[in-house]
């Protein structure tokens, strides 16, 4: 049989190290993880919203637990970092435990980053960001980005039990979160072969695992196939560089104060359209998950999904545009199509309306 040459383009590949403990039960092992990190009193963060949770889990570790701070807050506002590590450092903490998605996550993140303390989180979103090594944090109405492996946690636990409350809305805008970090990796300056399979497979799983969700939403089989999915996106972002989509989610969400998993729900068909002019061969595993047609059917995907498809239903309005346009142009990432201020204009003018992408 004859042999059928292959080349592979050279590439760099980092594997971060992290502990991630998974499966339906697994937050029980919390308090022997801690003592393994040689955490004696932990600080629980949450948002407001996830305080009963924080406050039980407080209860459950007993005296490992130095008390709860359960103001976490979108786009990790400096300000509230500091109030939460001035309760840190008045509990007599010698570690952190964030309890919930990117909020929380971002809150924990930032206190490590700054005070060095070991840092363990129980993920109850599909957020992704538990798993790497950047912090965006929002001071004067402005969101900036920091890399720094001292970012990322220790020890993730995913345990689908927990995400059995997490209401649907919110499953299916944080799980489409999720599914930017993987499209964004397929097209990365970076990528390489060993991020974008594991980009194509948390498509995959997110994609099988939503719709189940919708219809059944404690169905743990269906939650810890999204989890699995969302730390297999989280490991890609945490990988490889992003581009043109979380340039401007960034840039809506600092700027305008919008609700990070939706904004990203919104734009992604739009960015994956944009971007599928110029990366279209990166992007085909993924467009055949969508019959071939990325932007459109991340689209269509979503408004199966129920989620939000407008910028408008956030607030936007069309003077935001102008702004917001301003701003994605000013120190861009990089990105496989060319950013220009017109194009970045008619993407976003499209988000605003909720107008479906179309294919080039």
């Amino acid at each position: 049989m004859k042999k059928v040459p292959t080349m592979t383009s050279p590439f760099v590949y980092h594997s971060a190290a992290s502990r991630v403990i998974f499966g339906a039960g697994t937050v029980i092992q919390l308090a022997a993880e801690l003592e393994t990190l040689g955490c004696t009193r932990v600080l629980v963060l949450s948002t407001p919203f996830q305080k009963g949770d924080a406050e039980q889990l407080a209860s459950d570790i007993g005296t490992l637990a130095a008390g709860v701070f359960a103001d976490a807050t979108m786009h990790t506002p400096v300000d509230v970092t500091e109030l939460a590590l001035a309760a840190f450092e008045a509990a007599g903490a010698d570690g952190i435990v964030s309890i919930g998605g990117g909020s929380t996550i971002g809150l924990g993140k930032a206190m490590s980053w700054r005070n060095k303390a070991p840092h363990l989180v129980v993920a109850t979103t599909y957020a992704g960001s538990e798993v790497t090594d950047i912090l965006g944090q929002t001071e004067n109405g402005v969101k900036t980005t920091i890399r720094d492996p001292a970012i990322r946690p220790e020890t993730v636990i995913y345990d689908a039990n927990l995400t059995l409350g997490l209401p649907v809305s919110m499953s299916v805008s944080s799980g489409l979160n999720a599914v930017a970090h993987a499209i964004e990796g397929l097209y990365a300056q970076d990528r390489n072969p060993v991020t974008s399979l594991m980009a194509v497979e948390a498509i995959r799983a997110l994609k099988s695992a939503l719709p189940r969700i919708i219809k059944t939403p404690e169905d743990v089989a269906a939650r810890s196939d999204a989890l699995y999915g969302s730390w297999l996106c989280g490991v890609v972002l945490g990988s490889v560089g992003m581009s043109l989509h979380h340039k401007l989610c960034h840039t809506l969400g600092g700027t305008f104060n919008l609700p990070h998993a939706e904004t990203h729900a919104i734009l992604l068909p739009h960015t994956a359209a944009f971007n599928a002019v110029a990366a279209g061969d990166a992007l085909a595993p993924a467009a055949a998950l969508f019959d071939g047609d990325l932007g459109g059917g991340l689209y269509d995907f979503a408004a199966e999904l129920g989620a939000p498809l407008a910028l408008r239903d956030l607030g936007v309005t069309l003077a935001d545009l102008e702004k917001a346009a301003d701003l994605a142009v000013k120190n861009p990432y990089w990105n496989p199509r060319e950013i220009t201020r017109c194009g970045i204009l008619d993407l976003l003018s499209n988000a605003l309306n909720g107008t479906r992408p179309q294919a080039h």
